[in-house]
């Protein structure tokens, strides 16, 4: 086997191998990525509840509202310099329950929680 015939068979080896792991999701930023936004795989979760609440006790106080709260509907959460919380909660105000989407901000390790935004009923 010449030279040639050896770089021709490595080169289609490398390309099989490339192809095999290749993921074009990924490429076209379809994948989940560091820092992206990934599904709470447990919305009953302690840690997600307790965001959750937090975030509709915040939203009473700075709205002077009364929402009590019920459950959280579904939940996404980002690795940033801490984590957020993008999650939809159901809160009832004397009535039947709403939707509401908060994203709340925490870094656990300077016990530091904030309320970023509280959207709804959506």
């Amino acid at each position: 086997m010449n030279h040639q015939t050896k770089m021709k068979n490595l080169f289609t080896i490398i390309l099989i191998i490339f192809f095999f792991f290749y993921k074009p999701s990924a490429a076209l930023g379809e994948g989940t990525l560091s820092g992206g936004w990934k599904p709470v795989p447990d919305v009953t979760d302690p840690t997600v509840v307790y965001i959750a609440k937090f975030a509709v006790d915040e939203h009473n106080k700075e709205a002077h509202a009364s929402l009590k709260f019920v459950k959280v509907v579904k939940g996404e959460c980002q690795v940033v310099a801490g984590m957020n919380y993008n999650v939809t909660i159901t809160a009832a105000d004397g009535g039947a329950g709403k939707n509401y989407v908060a994203l709340v901000w925490n870094k656990p390790w300077e016990k530091f929680m904030q309320l970023v935004s509280f959207k709804g009923p959506v």
